[in-house]
């Protein structure tokens, strides 16, 4: 199955009917939001647009009409690391499962060597500094699903040694060893192997990311991990009761033990109204997944192109709530007011979820900086929502390694 319609039956089973709102022209930016901006290392912690790469034709250095991220776009932009998601359905497991994420590895580190004057590959916060100094684009990955290491340790070191930063433990399905915030309880959270999963992680320095994981494997995570943890692609439950996103307690909680809270667009998480209007009609991911079936088979990245088209349709339709980018700054804000500026960043899910209107793709980001200047923010607060937070934590995480004798 692919990976937009077990999200999409998902998300209706869960009342989050995902939705991409009708294009939109880039806000108007001031002088001082665009020098903050391009001045700032901009780190965006989780991109599918690794489904893309995976397929021969897709040109990472031209302009593309359609998904959300390319090389000259990021330029545009700014943004200057990007974590590439290592992705197949929880569904697949297995051997396959572990061939399938290797092939993507190989297919993000092949664009490094495709476009060396573009980009770096970046393992570490120094390394992503040294490509901002070079006025290169950071390359780094994530692993978004715990049962891509087919319950062995071994491929834990095995993704970090090939690059992988971070790894989220489950993805809509639990794992043999974590239970996922969208499927049935069946572990009461990390079983003993799941906790020697995050220990293996702390030692080769790669990030736990609590994104997708059910409350009780949260914590249990943040009372196993030596070192700070993530959620690369979440929001704020208190203004959007997702079980993907995390309650405030959870933020808390997460901030506790150093981390971050790196926001994410899709407007299922975004909107509440969205939400509700979807459990009003839960009919329509049928049609989407059937339509969508019918245009593109089995073609992963004709799927992702060809849902959006039909979601555009829906709200032009006036079926679905029109959800706008400013949400964003919603869930930013409420996250900051919770626990302080040192603990948010940004997780798109770029070319993964449906974008809501005013911030399609990755050219829309200074649309953020501008926002957060205008609500007060200070320029340092707001670097650290950009990307220096993220680089704290991937810190940390080394400097946790190092101390317990691995080896980041």
């Amino acid at each position: 199955m692919s990976r937009f319609f077990f999200f999409t039956i998902c998300c209706v089973l869960g009342g989050i009917l995902p939705l991409l709102a009708t294009s939109s022209q880039s806000q108007p930016i001031s002088q001082k939001a665009r020098d903050l901006h391009f001045s700032s290392i901009v780190i965006d912690t989780h991109d599918d647009t690794t489904q893309r790469l995976i397929d021969p034709k897709f040109d990472l250095s031209v302009r593309h009409t359609d998904g959300s991220v390319d090389i000259p776009r990021m330029r545009e932009g700014g943004l200057d690391a990007i974590f590439f998601s290592i992705y197949i359905p929880g569904s697949i497991t297995g051997p396959r499962a572990v061939e399938r994420a290797l092939e993507q590895i190989e297919a993000v580190r092949r664009q490094v060597t495709l476009h060396p004057n573009d980009l770096a590959l970046a393992t570490t916060a120094a390394e992503v500094r040294s490509a901002f100094a070079a006025h290169k684009i950071a390359v780094l990955m994530g692993v978004e699903g715990g049962h891509m290491i087919d319950d062995d340790l071994k491929n834990v070191d095995k993704f970090a040694s090939l690059g992988v930063r971070y790894m989220t433990l489950t993805h809509m399905l639990n794992t043999d060893w974590a239970d996922s915030s969208t499927d049935k309880p069946a572990h009461n959270g990390l079983t003993d192997f799941g906790k020697q999963v995050v220990v293996e992680m702390n030692r080769v320095g790669m990030t736990v990311d609590v994104s997708h994981i059910a409350d009780k494997t949260f914590y249990d995570v943040i009372a196993t991990s030596q070192a700070p943890v993530i959620a690369s692609h979440s929001s704020c439950r208190a203004l959007d009761d997702a079980p993907r996103n995390m309650t405030d307690d959870m933020i808390k909680a997460l901030a506790a033990k150093g981390g971050v809270i790196q926001i994410n667009y899709h407007v299922g998480f975004l909107s509440q109204e969205f939400r509700d209007a979807d459990r009003a009609a839960p009919e329509l991911g049928k049609a989407i997944e059937a339509e969508t079936k019918k245009r593109c088979g089995d073609q992963e990245a004709c799927q992702l192109i060809e849902a959006d088209k039909i979601l555009r349709e829906y709200v032009a339709q006036g079926k679905l709530p029109r959800v706008y980018w400013t949400k964003i700054i919603d869930h930013i804000d409420h996250a900051v007011k919770l626990v302080g500026a040192d603990h948010v960043g940004l997780g798109s899910d770029f070319d993964g979820a449906d974008m809501p209107y005013g911030m399609e793709d990755v050219t829309h980001l200074p649309q953020i900086t501008n926002a957060l200047l205008e609500k007060g923010y200070s320029e340092s607060d707001i670097q650290k929502i950009l990307g220096g937070n993220t680089l704290r934590v991937m810190q940390e995480v080394e400097n946790t390694s190092k101390k317990i004798g691995g080896k980041p």
